[in-house]
Order: structure tokens, then sequence, then C-alpha cells
């Protein structure tokens, strides 16, 4: 807890009395359920991202899971839109959560970039049945490797690799073609976890270049939630559930502070207005010239 309290109090968070930390404690958990009634309205959730964090604290003997949701709006500013409990296969949960963003005025984003193994992609066809699916090309690459042999991840992680940062779709093409050849008689499994997300690995070939490097992996949520989990592992015995969320929230909070703002943030406004773009490239007609006049 304390290395938790000093990323959020700095060096006055040494010393506090174990009543001080109960009232901060109390407080964040109160903060933490206004944030989750917000409204959300004001403004267009393009992208979202989605996964399921476990943290290493154990909230009324059990290990919580986190589930999160960060959102990029049309000026390219990135903010968490959700962190609950949940169960991270179960798409009754991610549904609960995306019903909750949907009433609080959250639109269909144009596509939501997450792990394959969640529960989230069933309940995002109910809920928000328009939103193109993004698999994560981090998760995706893990999950592949391990049907294969160590002497063989490395090449094998080069040649997933040659998939995602091809050029053009059909370049990627080419390479997943080449990967599945050289895998799928000796390793059919590793070949099979590659194949059953193929459209939805490839979908960012269909949005701004600029934006691929931030849409073809869960990056954002990871990254955030390193530091995140990094300190709250470090917290001794069990807490509240409320507890947890409060100081993840907090932490959460402070992490946003210092988000990037989206590379190829104006190209948002054409993505929301439906101009097609093609291996990156903006493809301009009359009606989408006049969408986005």
């Amino acid at each position: 807890m304390q290395e938790a309290l000093t990323a959020l109090l700095g060096a006055q968070a040494r010393g506090l009395s174990p009543a001080v930390i109960g009232r901060l404690k109390a407080q964040w958990s109160v903060e933490h359920a206004a944030w989750q009634k917000r409204d959300l309205s004001g403004q267009r959730w393009v992208y979202v991202w989605a996964d399921g964090i476990y943290s290493g604290l154990r909230a009324e003997d059990e290990r919580l899971c986190l589930l999160v949701v960060i959102g990029v709006n049309e000026r390219g500013q990135k903010h968490f839109l959700a962190i609950e409990d949940g169960m991270r296969e179960s798409a009754e949960s991610w549904k609960l959560l995306l019903r909750d963003l949907k009433e609080r005025g959250v639109h269909a984003p144009k596509l939501a970039i997450g792990d394959g193994a969640l529960g989230f992609w069933a309940a995002l066809r109910e809920v928000f049945a328009k939103t193109r699916e993004q698999r994560c090309w981090v998760h995706k690459a893990a999950n592949v490797l391990n049907y294969l042999p160590k002497s063989l991840q490395a090449k094998a992680n080069a040649g997933v690799r040659e998939i995602w940062m091809a050029a053009s779709k059909a370049q990627a093409e080419r390479a997943f073609e080449q990967f599945v050849l050289t895998y799928q008689t000796k390793y059919p499994k590793a070949t099979a976890c590659l194949q059953k997300d193929r459209a939805a690995l490839l979908a960012f070939y269909d949005f701004p270049a600029e934006h691929w490097k931030h849409i073809r992996t869960a990056n954002p949520i990871e990254s955030s939630f390193a530091t995140i989990r990094h300190r709250t592992d470090q917290t001794n015995g069990a807490v509240s559930r409320a507890s947890l969320l409060g100081l993840v929230y907090k932490l959460a909070m402070c992490a946003e502070q210092s988000f990037r703002r989206l590379d190829g943030f104006e190209l948002l406004a054409e993505v929301i207005v439906g101009v097609q773009f093609k291996d990156g490239v903006r493809q301009r007609s009359d009606e989408f010239e006049q969408a986005a006049a």
C-alpha cells in the first residue's frame, strides 16, 4: 500500500496513520462510484481498447479481475471509460459494463481492440453491433508461440511480425499464408490459433495508417496497468472490493494525465463520418467528400 500511496501523495504519504489511510481509501471509493456514473454523451468515442486485468491483491478472499476500457475521443485524447470488477471471459460481465456505457451516452465506437479470449467480443456484438473488431497482435503472437517449441519461437515471431507490420493488406495476406504453409503440418494448433481471428487481426488496414501503431494492440491498457499492477501488487494482505477499486481508480487517473494524444488525430473526424481508408490511405468519393464537409 505504501508504494501506491507514495505514487498518489508523494513524500507526505510516509508516516500517515492507519486512520488517515482508512479515510483516504473510503474517499477514493466514493470518488470511483461517482466516476462510474458520469455522463459520457458529450464526446464521440471513436476507438476503444478493452482488457481484463488480474490484480495481485485479494479482495474478500478472492483475487479480483478488473474489466478496463479506454476510449479515444474525436480530439485524439485517451481516457479511461470503465474500471470495474468482473470475470474476464464472461460475456455477461462485459455486457453489463457495455450497456452501462451505452446508457451514459457512449455510441457505437468505430473500432474495438482487445485480446481474443475476452468475453468482451460476444457482449460487443450484442450491445454495439456496428463496431468493428481488431484483435491485439501482442496477445495473438504470444498465444501462437505457446504452441511452438522454444527453438522455433524467435523465427516464428519474426514471421508473425511480417504479417502485422506489412505495408498493405495484400502483403499481410501473403505473409499470413507463408506462416501457415511453414508451420501447419507440424504445428497445426499454432496455425489454427492464428487463422481463427484472421479478419479481426487485419481490420486495422481499413483505418488511417497514422493510427495503426495505436490500434494494432491493446498497449494503451497494458502500458498503463504495468505500473498500476506493480504498485498494487506491493500491497500486503486482503482489502475490500471497494477499497481495491478506489485505489486502482486513483492510480489510473494519475496515469491518464500522461496519456499522449493519438497520432494523426485530425483524421478521426473522417473516420467518424465514414470516409473509407484502404491500406491506411484515404479513399475519396463525392459521397464521402460531402459527409466530411
